[in-house]
């Protein structure tokens, strides 16, 4: 069952869903809350039925070809930086009325929306390890309705890694994500939706340097390309859930794939660490 309705009533009628034995499948951001949040997963699992979130991009072929990058230690090294923006300019319709800007409906405004985004690309390259701690750039937009309308955050670990994300409704069209390791870079402009339908593409650079007369790198970077076949990211997402309430069927609730969930709460964690940065004046947040 896909549900697309505001954040304020997931709770209420994935838990519904989930005790009718439906599989679950729901927009981002899932939960106002984590602890909201945990009350769906709850419920999904007490049914043993499947949970998933809305985030398409993961489910695009170019997703695995980068992953494939990040993991190999030869042309990437480890993993150190990552910084990732979406940014779009909402017409004033949009900023008026739109579920996204109103607090009953969707408190987490442009965090919950825009930078659910950036959140989970951050963690995706981090391979899901969560950050010891979070904290807001100051400078977040608010509305006079208390939502939020634009906002940054840094994230930390406690191996050193850092990463940064922005996201905001008043700002132009962009979605750049940077990956940064000790031997290579990855980087793309079209992270969640492609440019193109029909292929995706980005850029790895591996152990490049300056030549003698530091006019140019050597090697440059490259461009990797990954087609989709005739499906779309978003086709992908719906035969990925399709897939998994198969197996349920054919194997029982053992068969259910928590990993999803788990994914959805650790973004959901840290949207709602930056939340609190935000409300508490900017200040670090430790995310347990």
């Amino acid at each position: 069952l896909h549900l697309p309705l505001p954040t304020s009533l997931h709770l209420k009628w994935a838990t519904l869903a989930a005790q009718k034995k439906k599989h679950v499948l729901l927009e981002k951001p899932v939960a106002v809350t984590v602890a909201e949040l945990d009350q769906i997963l709850a419920a999904c699992e007490a049914n043993g039925v499947q949970f998933m979130d809305g985030t398409m991009w993961v489910h695009h072929p170019r997703t695995a070809k980068m992953r494939e990058f990040l993991d190999d230690k030869r042309r990437f090294g480890e993993l150190r930086t990552i910084q990732s923006c979406f940014t779009f300019a909402a017409p004033e319709s949009f900023l008026k009325d739109d579920i996204r800007v109103k607090p009953d409906l969707d408190s987490l405004g442009a965090l919950g929306d825009a930078g659910w985004y950036g959140v989970r690309a951050i963690l995706w390259a981090a391979d899901y390890h969560l950050p010891k701690t979070v904290v807001a750039t100051p400078g977040s937009v608010t509305s006079d309705r208390g939502v939020i309308l634009a906002c940054g955050a840094s994230l930390h670990w406690e191996d050193g890694k850092s990463a940064t994300f922005h996201c905001s409704f008043l700002t132009h069209l962009t979605m750049f994500l940077t990956a940064i390791g000790t031997q290579g870079t990855l980087q793309l402009n079209d992270f969640i939706i492609p440019f193109q339908e029909h292929e995706a593409s980005f850029s790895t650079s591996s152990r490049a340097g300056f030549d003698d007369q530091v006019t140019r790198w050597e090697p440059g970077p490259r461009q990797e390309v990954a087609g989709i076949d005739g499906v779309p990211q978003e086709v992908r997402l719906i035969e990925e859930m399709a897939r998994l309430v198969g197996e349920i069927k054919v194997g029982g609730a053992g068969k259910v794939d928590r990993e999803w969930g788990a994914r959805s709460r650790k973004t959901q964690q840290v949207l709602n660490a930056v939340k609190e940065s935000i409300e508490k004046g900017f200040v670090p947040v430790e995310i347990a």
